[in-house]
């Protein structure tokens, strides 16, 4: 199918107001383009591999809505059949209607056709099969080349959101958890995404896993790729919730219980989650941490110390640190 899409320049204190009133001419599902900083819960909320940077914030925003566009070339808004010069013409209105009362900045409006996209799996053709030392990584739209045959394979089909293994972070926990792994290890995965580190485990040995998430798209994710590599359902226990603030997500998870920890998040997160995640190990068990770029290495540290637990070793790559602890 064909798009028109309606990009509209405005500022950022007047995003919310822009999408509202436009709803109610029939626009739909906004994609905002700004450079405001994610805030502390976001950063919490953050489950791919790596936080982006960003350019400082100047104040401007763009909404861009698109309207599916019909064989016959116009466009269908709220059950109706309408032509894009309607269309534009309607949200030129809303917009001067708006500056009467706020700021809106610019609020100038460009018309612009996409091509026919497939918005589900466009991104597919950035994330291409590789390696992790002497594990190979390939999604599914992919085929095994012959001198792959015999290796040890994890198929992964990360979704637009969660992480695909690439990442510095993500390969630094392999690592970590292959020297740690035993036949007997139940392990905890917080920020498990797409499920790479604790599917990995089980595939390294451990006996059982259980993977958090604050994204409920984690859910089908986990599920997806478990299938794709043969774990079966009651090897990896999925929960959704923040275990840092929800005791219930902490009941559910269970108490000193967990041969491993894995948390590939933030610094920022991980040192409000260390004291709590104590409560999940073992006597012995293991935390396996990263998602630390290099400057807020000591920071990781001496959460980790703070709680009580004996760091074992830290590990680089590129810029990122894990940090790997005991609890004594």
């Amino acid at each position: 199918m064909k798009w028109v899409k309606f990009r509209i320049k405005t500022i950022t204190e007047a995003e919310d107001i822009i999408i509202s009133t436009l709803y109610d001419i029939g626009l739909e599902g906004a994609q905002i383009e700004d450079k405001v900083p994610l805030t502390a819960l976001e950063k919490e909320q953050m489950f791919v591999d790596i936080l982006p940077d960003s350019p400082a914030d100047d104040g401007i925003a763009y909404l861009n809505f698109f309207v599916e566009k019909k064989e016959d070339g116009l466009l269908e808004v709220q059950g109706e059949s309408v032509d894009a010069d309607t269309v534009l013409a309607n949200v030129k209105n809303e917009l001067e209607d708006l500056r009467m009362f706020c700021d809106i900045g610019e609020g100038t409006v460009t018309v612009d056709e996409t091509e026919d996209i497939d918005w589900i799996n466009n991104w597919k053709q950035y994330f291409h099969q590789f390696y992790i030392d002497d594990i190979l990584v390939i999604p599914s739209w992919e085929e095994m080349k012959p001198d792959d045959e015999g290796k040890m394979v994890l198929h992964i089909d990360p979704g637009t959101a969660f992480g695909t293994g690439m990442h510095e972070t993500t390969q630094l926990c392999i690592r970590q958890l292959k020297k740690f792994i035993t036949p007997e290890t139940e392990l905890l995965d917080v920020g498990t995404g797409s499920g790479i580190l604790a599917i990995l485990s089980l595939m390294f040995g451990a006996k059982h896993a259980v993977g958090t998430d604050l994204d409920v798209c984690a859910v089908e994710a986990v599920a997806q790729n478990c299938a794709a590599n043969g774990i079966a359902p009651e090897q990896f226990d999925m929960m959704i919730g923040n275990i840092i603030t929800d005791k219930a997500v902490q009941d559910k998870v269970g108490y000193g219980c967990y041969d491993i920890v894995v948390a590939n998040i933030l610094a920022d997160v991980l040192v409000p989650l260390t004291p709590v995640i104590l409560n999940q190990l073992k006597p012995g068990g293991i935390y396996i941490t990263s998602g630390i770029i290099n400057d807020k290495e000591q920071t990781v540290v001496d959460a980790v110390k703070a709680a009580g637990l004996k760091v074992l070793e830290v590990t680089y790559q590129g810029e990122w640190v894990s940090v790997t602890a005991q609890k004594e």
